[in-house]
This record gives C-alpha cells, sequence and structure tokens, in this order.
C-alpha cells in the first residue's frame, strides 16, 4: 500500500525486452535506499513493482505484458514518481493508494489558474462513476483531490508544491496518465450491489 505522497523523482533509464515482459532499470533520484531490500514493492507513476535488484543509486524491476497493457510510461526512457510501499508507522497524508491503475486517461486541459494549474482529464467511462467532487483519485501516483466532475471529464487545482516535486508539471494536452480510483469507492460499489442481490440457500 502507498499514500500517493511522492517521495522523489526517479527516471527510466533502460527498457530491455524480456519476452514480451520489459526489465526496468530506474535511477532513484532523492529516494532513499538505505531500508530497501529485494522484493520490496516500489510504486513507479502509480504502479506497483517489485524490486529485483537495486543499489544506492539505481534499481531494476520486471514488468509483466499484462501491466504494460493496461498502464502507460511504462515502455520508454522518462522522468517517473516513486513512493516505497508506506509502513504501518507512517502518517497517511495523502489517501490509501494500491499502485493498481484502474484506468489510463488523456489530459484535455492544462492552464494556469492564479499561482496554481488545473489540469483536466479525461477518465475511461468504465471508472468515471468512481469519481467525486472532493473525492481522492491517484494521477501518476499523486494523491489529488477532485474539484469537479463533468461525466467522463474532472479537474484538479495543482499547487506549486505539488508540481515542484513531482512529473506533473511535465504534463500537456494530449499526455495519457495513470489512474487509480479511491478504494473506498470500490468496496462501498461492492456492499450496494451485495444488498441488492438475492440471497441463496
Amino acid at each position: 500500500m502507498f499514500t500517493g505522497i511522492i517521495q522523489a523523482v526517479g527516471q527510466i533509464e533502460r527498457v530491455t525486452p524480456v519476452g514480451e515482459d520489459a526489465r526496468l532499470n530506474i535511477a532513484v533520484g532523492d529516494l532513499d535506499m538505505s531500508d530497501v531490500a529485494m522484493g520490496d514493492s516500489i510504486a513507479v507513476n502509480g504502479v506497483c513493482l517489485t524490486v529485483v535488484e537495486f543499489d544506492q543509486q539505481t534499481f531494476q524491476v520486471h514488468v509483466s505484458k499484462e501491466t504494460l497493457s493496461c498502464t502507460v510510461g511504462l515502455d520508454t526512457p522518462k522522468a517517473v514518481n516513486l513512493e516505497k510501499a508506506m509502513q504501518l508507522a507512517d502518517r497517511l497524508g495523502g489517501h490509501l493508494v494500491s499502485g493498481h491503475v484502474d484506468g489510463v486517461g488523456q489530459v484535455v486541459k492544462f492552464d494556469k489558474l492564479g499561482d496554481c494549474m488545473q489540469l483536466v482529464i479525461r477518465a475511461p467511462h468504465a471508472i468515471s462513476r468512481y469519481i467525486a467532487v472532493k473525492g481522492s483519485i491517484a494521477v501518476d501516483g499523486v494523491s489529488l483531490t477532485v474539484n469537479s466532475v463533468d461525466g467522463d471529464v474532472f479537474s484538479i487545482n495543482l499547487i506549486p508544491h505539488t508540481l515542484e516535486v513531482t512529473t506533473l508539471k511535465l504534463l500537456g494536452i494530449g499526455s495519457r496518465v495513470n489512474l487509480e480510483i479511491d478504494l473506498i469507492a470500490r468496496y462501498v460499489e461492492r456492499m450496494a450491489q451485495w444488498n441488492n442481490e438475492p440471497e441463496t440457500a
């Protein structure tokens, strides 16, 4: 589990095909690797990946064909948001994030709004029903608050600090982003479905 509070911006330096999968070599930037062990989870642009090799400057992960098919930003060298898995004693400054991407959205507007930037994204229709005003959503692994929703389109205001410490400042119209809906929304829907299902003997 993660919090959506980005700990460092790293860089995918190399993507090596492994059959239909891929192995990524990622420079960690300012990410503290002193407590990382083999098999640990690190979220890369919101995607939970397992460390298979590492040192203090880089780590490597194996990405399956399935993960590559339902996410963006893992198949080419680029800057990426990094977050180590949370510990039980950590502050939950963002919201609970699983690192399992629900869909890929597309930026339709990215404009200055005072000292902030307004980010407007079109979400896949299948997950739009989970996106609510003042609810939480992870965009490329960053925990953010939804400001408005209109059908499949939602908006977020990005404060200067968020822009400074994440890759979101690099987005533009047409950019594709990994989206993860709030876990609570999923469970609420499932409970509602369960209450409407007939009892079986």
